[in-house]
């Protein structure tokens, strides 16, 4: 960092803390918030008149081929059956 840097950000850390220092602030009395009263009454929403496009839904029948998938899942060992015992020798 140059000299000057370091110069200007000293001073300018020097200046703010003379600033706050210079301050002695002491509060005198309580403040205290408005009485507020509020009478709502209903209100409405604004009119809008909107030009929609017209759609036109249909339904149409098709035929879909789905291809035949044959799945073979090996069989899986009852959770509650304890795993088999190995002596731990490869």
């Amino acid at each position: 960092m140059k000299i000057q840097s370091k110069l200007g950000l000293a001073s300018v850390l020097l200046a703010a803390t003379l600033g706050l220092s210079a301050c002695d602030i002491d509060k005198e009395q309580d403040g205290d918030l408005p009485d507020v009263d509020v009478n709502v009454e209903g209100g409405e929403l604004p009119e809008y008149d909107v030009d929609a496009p017209d759609v036109d839904v249909g339904t149409e029948q098709k035929t879909i081929t789905v291809p035949d998938i044959d799945v073979d899942m090996p069989e899986e060992a009852d959770p509650m059956e304890a795993p088999p015992a190995t002596t731990g020798q490869q």
